[in-house]
């Protein structure tokens, strides 16, 4: 489709009118290219993992953004005794707001979100990046009740204060005799 009012315009001003004319669609060949490094935006300039170019993370990752870390754990259902079994096994790349000191005392509260919620807490451990629980926690619930609901765990710390760092949460409907294990991203908590 062509705009008959560009034509009054001089010649090279019709080329550059119509670029960002917001009445024509869209271009989908274009690309955007960053400021800075002149690659496309779309690779980021995240080199490697030791961090050789990490100009964009402390551009973009802040507030709600960073990267909390991730929890392990492993599930399994005793179809047999009708126990549900939860093992918390590990806190992988865990940070925390510098409000909590360098050394908070951290653990993992979870729940079960039932009509009736169940709740469960593991032990507090040191707070590094790197945490290993390996708690396990046994609940006698019927499998139909467990396939509705959400296990949600809570990252807290425990001193100085109590605060919930982290949460990150998984539907139970899959849940099965054999054994899985779950990586779950930590988010921060909701308001």
């Amino acid at each position: 489709v062509s705009d008959l009012r560009s034509s009054a315009l001089p010649g090279p001003l019709d080329v550059s009118r119509s670029m960002f004319d917001l009445r024509s669609p869209p271009h989908r060949s274009m690309k955007r290219y960053d400021s800075v490094s002149s690659v496309p935006s779309s690779t980021s300039s995240r080199k490697d993992s030791q961090g050789s170019n990490r100009s964009l993370d402390t551009i973009t990752l802040s507030g709600d953004e960073r990267d909390f870390g991730r929890l392990n754990v492993k599930l399994c259902y005793v179809s047999s005794v009708e126990q549900i079994w939860i093992t918390v096994l590990h806190c992988k790349d865990l940070s925390w707001p510098s409000s909590c000191g360098d050394n908070p005392r951290i653990c993992v509260k979870g729940i079960i979100t039932l009509p009736k919620p169940v709740h469960f807490k593991s032990s507090a451990k040191e707070g590094s990046s790197d945490i290993e629980f390996m708690e396990t926690f046994v609940f006698a619930i019927k499998l139909q009740s467990l396939q509705a609901v959400r296990l949600v765990f809570k990252i807290q710390t425990q001193t100085p204060r109590k605060k919930t760092i982290g949460e990150c949460s998984l539907a139970l409907r899959e849940l099965s005799s054999q054994e899985s294990s779950h990586w779950l991203d930590i988010a921060p908590p909701s308001k």
